[in-house]
């Protein structure tokens, strides 16, 4: 019962932050609460784990995912930044959900088949020190002018490659969104919004394509997942605002060293 809130809180916490929740949770399960599945069965957990996170941000965006949905049925008459977000979304959707897959089958299939614990441990880290160097590259950036209506093809390409590649799971995905973004010159509030935009399709469509006939609805399962959730719902606002104001680099960075150096200590 511990694991499950534990696991399910670290979910709701860590999804709004720019570190990545995957690869805690991996941390977190191989090392403190072994056994009861192997790599591939944990990076499925933490999967499922998303979707608790995922109601929470469908319930705070409410507003822009009702606006979403009236703009998918009414597109000729919507306004030109509402049609500029849905198409971002629906494109960057198909591109990260195709080689998301890829991503994800990959990743999955070294670690059960190639490596240790101790070996998945190491490239967890190795990733997180990837996405604190993206965060260290954009809080040099400023005069961040671009909205919502600046949004052009190149972006959307970008992006679903960007999301794509979060699908390791010592990559942030909110990290290295929110990063491509700024790096594309996009206000801060917009590569927020967008960012997690962009995580509510491609978290439900994931779940129903990799996980729906394989993972076991137990009770614990389930209570990790209403933790991931509370937890999810009662932080996104604060943590988004910590995540304006503080460089997580830094954060980031620290702990993808303590993860390489635990590698070497256990």
């Amino acid at each position: 019962m511990y694991e499950s809130i534990i696991l399910g809180s670290i979910q709701g916490i860590a999804e709004w932050l720019p570190v990545s929740s995957e690869g805690i949770i991996f941390l977190v399960k191989s090392n403190f609460f072994p056994g009861g599945g192997g790599i591939n069965e944990i990076i499925k957990l933490a999967l499922f784990l998303h979707l608790g996170t995922f109601l929470a941000a469908l319930i705070y965006f409410r507003k822009d995912v009702i606006k979403l949905i009236s703009t998918l049925f009414n597109y000729k008459k919507s306004k030109d930044e509402d049609k500029n977000i849905f198409s971002f979304l629906f494109i960057t959707t198909i591109i990260s959900g195709s080689l998301g897959f890829l991503v994800y089958y990959f990743s999955a299939k070294i670690g059960q088949d190639y490596f240790t614990v101790q070996g998945f441990t190491l490239f967890v880290g190795i990733l997180l020190l990837i996405t604190a160097y993206f965060q260290f590259k954009t809080k040099n950036i400023s005069n961040n002018l671009r909205g919502y209506t600046d949004i052009n093809l190149t972006d959307k390409i970008i992006l679903g490659l960007a999301q794509s590649f979060a699908a390791f799971p010592g990559l942030s995905r909110s990290g290295l969104t929110v990063s491509a973004l700024l790096l594309l010159k996009f206000k801060e509030e917009s590569a927020l919004k967008l960012s997690f935009l962009m995580s509510l399709p491609i978290v439900l469509g994931g779940n129903i394509i990799l996980n729906l006939d394989k993972f076991v609805l137990n009770k614990f399962n389930l209570l990790a997942l209403l933790f991931s959730f509370l937890l999810g719902f009662l932080t996104i606002d604060l943590l988004l605002k910590i995540a304006k104001k503080v460089n997580f680099a830094w954060f980031v960075l620290g702990f993808g060293v303590l993860t390489i150096l635990s590698v070497f200590l256990i």
